[in-house]
């Protein structure tokens, strides 16, 4: 079996092949990316205009390329995986619209697969079949969620963020200290130089209810109430407390920051983040009984992070599994590995009339 995957969910184009045969882990055969870091830069984020009309220029140069790389031609690939959501409307509809025109004309299945369950299935490509049952951390710039999974393919929200993605904080805290975009590698950088201990910024608690309705969530049975937002994740308040002793540590802008102030500031701000994370990530495999944790996404590329969540599951007892930093952030190669593990679940594609869904919520199973 072997699989094509494409992706473009925001600002990576991408295109993978892997392979896989009956008793044999999935094989990675190619994997091609364009950035458009370099686009964006100047404006701080991501434009999704300027992102989208970037896709269309990348596109078919990147497939190309994986297929290249896999020496591999249209009529080995038995299947196109394609990210459908969530992300940026403009952005996926690059990719889905690429997908479902090679899948039309040339006979060849098109399986539609979630952005999330792609990065959940980058553990499993790089590190074989998880024990089950397991749960695992997605946290990337745009999504911060806990996820049990009971068994392979089987996906569980059991927490989610309720305003902004750990990703997302680190790029806001970058700016505010006059640091580069995209903020997540650099605050990972300056933090290791610091102290974590320097600022006392305050551990996110929630208190109440979310007013917002979300998707839905699955806890223990018999306790919902008592877990009631002790698996959810806010960061909105962190990044208030810092921009507040930015202000009062420059004297609202009258002086620099000086290099030391930065470093200690990525530090404390880092170490409330991988607390943060862990403590609910740790606390639900408790109650899951989970054999194992995995820790996916962009912000599982965060040096810091991982060797936190290592010596943790190496104090308690419970295996930590991570992608390779390059399997961590946006890339097609996860997006293939979720479109085999649909085939493998009996899914061979249907009607190519499904579109682009920036909004797809993951379903429980």
């Amino acid at each position: 079996m072997r699989i094509l995957g494409i992706e473009s969910s925001c600002d990576e184009t991408a295109a993978a092949v892997v392979d896989a045969a009956d008793g044999h882990p999935w094989q990675l055969r190619s994997s091609v990316v364009a950035s458009q870091v370099e686009i964006h830069r100047e404006w701080g984020g991501v434009v999704p205009e300027l992102a989208a009309r970037q896709h269309l220029r990348d596109i078919c140069g990147v497939v190309d390329q994986a297929l290249a790389d896999a020496r591999a031609s249209w009529t080995d690939i038995d299947a196109i995986a394609v990210t459908q959501g969530p992300g940026l409307v403009g952005s996926l509809l690059v990719g889905v619209s690429f997908a479902k025109a090679v899948g039309a004309a040339r006979d060849i299945p098109v399986l539609p697969v979630h952005h999330l369950a792609g990065h959940i299935e980058s553990l499993v490509l790089h590190n074989g079949e998880l024990p089950y049952p397991a749960i695992v951390l997605v946290v990337s710039g745009g999504h911060t969620s806990l996820y049990h999974l009971p068994s392979p393919g089987v996906y569980r929200l059991v927490g989610r963020t309720r305003d902004d993605a750990a990703g997302e904080a680190y790029d806001k805290v970058a700016k505010l200290v006059g640091l580069g975009y995209p903020g997540g590698p650099i605050v990972d950088r300056r933090a290791a130089r610091g102290n974590p201990h320097a600022i006392n910024f305050p551990i996110p608690k929630l208190t109440h209810d979310d007013r917002n309705v979300g998707p839905q969530t699955h806890l223990p049975e018999g306790f919902g109430d008592a877990l009631k937002r002790r698996a959810d994740f806010s960061f909105s308040g962190l990044k208030t407390a810092v921009r507040r002793h930015v202000e009062l540590a420059t004297g609202g802008g009258t002086r620099a920051l000086t290099d030391a102030e930065v470093d200690d500031i990525c530090a404390s701000f880092q170490r409330v983040v991988i607390q943060t994370l862990l403590d609910r990530t740790f606390r639900a495999a408790e109650w899951f009984d989970a054999r194992a944790i995995g820790i996916a996404g962009g912000v599982a590329a965060n040096a810091g992070l991982r060797a936190a969540a290592e010596a943790r599951g190496a104090a308690v007892g419970v295996p930590v599994f991570v992608p390779s930093v390059a399997l961590a952030t946006d890339n097609a190669a996860m997006i293939a590995a979720a479109g085999l593990r649909r085939w493998d679940a009996g899914d061979r594609g249907g009607s190519l009339d499904f579109n682009a869904e920036p909004g797809l919520v993951m379903l429980v199973e």
